[in-house]
C-alpha cells in the first residue's frame, strides 16, 4: 500500500490520529522513504505527488500491491489476458520487484514480487470495484494467482483496501466525521474501508 499525497505530512498526522499509524523515514533505505507501521509492523509507504517523477495534476490515491509469485511470468500472462502494460517489470532496489497494468476491467493494480519488503504480514481485505465482478475474480484467480480478494459491482473500476480495527467506535470518534458508511476520507483525498477486526 502506497499513499498517494501532495501533503505527505498531513496524511501522516491524520492516518496517525484516527488509525494509530506510525510514519517514519527509513534511514537504512537509499531512497529516505516515509515506511507506514502499524503496531510495530511495516505495512505501507508514502509518496509525495510535488516530487518530479509524477505527471502534474495526478490525483491523492491509495496505489495497491499485489503479492506474486513471480512478476516477469504473471505480467507476461495478465497482458496476453486482456491487461494493459503501464510500466514494465523493474527492480525496486533491493525491496522487491514492480510491474504496473491496468486490468481487463479498467483497474490499475501494481504487481509486488517481495525481496526485503512484503507488506501487510497477515491477510487483507481487498476489494475490487467494476462493472464485470465474476469475469474479475476469473482474471486474477486463474491468472495472477489471488485468492484473497473481494469484488464488488461498480461502474467506475477501482481497487478499495480495507483497514481491520480493534475499536470502530473509537476510530469513528477520532476521525470527526470523515468516517461516512464505513468510508474514511481523509483531508488529502486519500480514501478506505475501516471494519471491525
Amino acid at each position: 500500500m502506497d499513499l498517494k499525497t501532495h501533503d505527505p505530512a498531513g496524511a501522516a498526522e491524520f492516518f496517525s490520529t484516527v488509525l494509530g499509524w506510525h510514519f517514519a523515514v527509513d534511514e537504512d533505505d537509499w531512497r529516505r522513504a516515509t515506511k507506514i507501521y502499524e503496531n510495530g509492523r511495516p505495512v505501507g509507504g508514502v509518496s509525495d505527488l510535488s516530487q518530479p517523477v509524477y505527471p502534474p495534476g495526478t490525483p491523492a490515491h491509495i496505489a495497491h500491491y499485489l503479492a506474486v509469485d513471480d512478476v516477469d511470468r504473471r505480467t507476461e500472462a495478465a497482458t496476453a489476458h486482456g491487461a494493459r502494460l503501464v510500466v514494465p517489470p523493474f527492480d525496486a532496489g533491493d525491496q522487491g520487484r514492480i510491474a504496473t497494468l491496468v486490468d481487463p476491467f479498467g483497474a490499475a493494480v501494481s504487481l509486488w514480487q517481495a525481496r526485503g519488503f512484503a507488506g501487510w504480514d497477515e491477510p487483507r481485505p481487498l476489494v475490487l470495484d467494476c462493472p464485470d465482478p465474476e469475469g474479475a475474480r476469473r482474471f486474477y484467480r486463474e491468472v495472477l494467482g489471488l485468492e484473497q480478494a473481494e469484488f464488488g459491482t461498480a461502474d467506475v473500476p477501482g481497487w478499495r483496501p480495507v483497514v481491520l480495527v480493534d475499536d470502530l467506535p473509537a476510530v469513528a470518534a477520532r476521525a470527526a466525521g470523515r468516517l461516512r458508511d464505513g468510508m474514511l476520507h481523509s483531508p488529502q483525498g486519500l480514501v478506505l474501508e475501516v471494519r471491525a477486526r
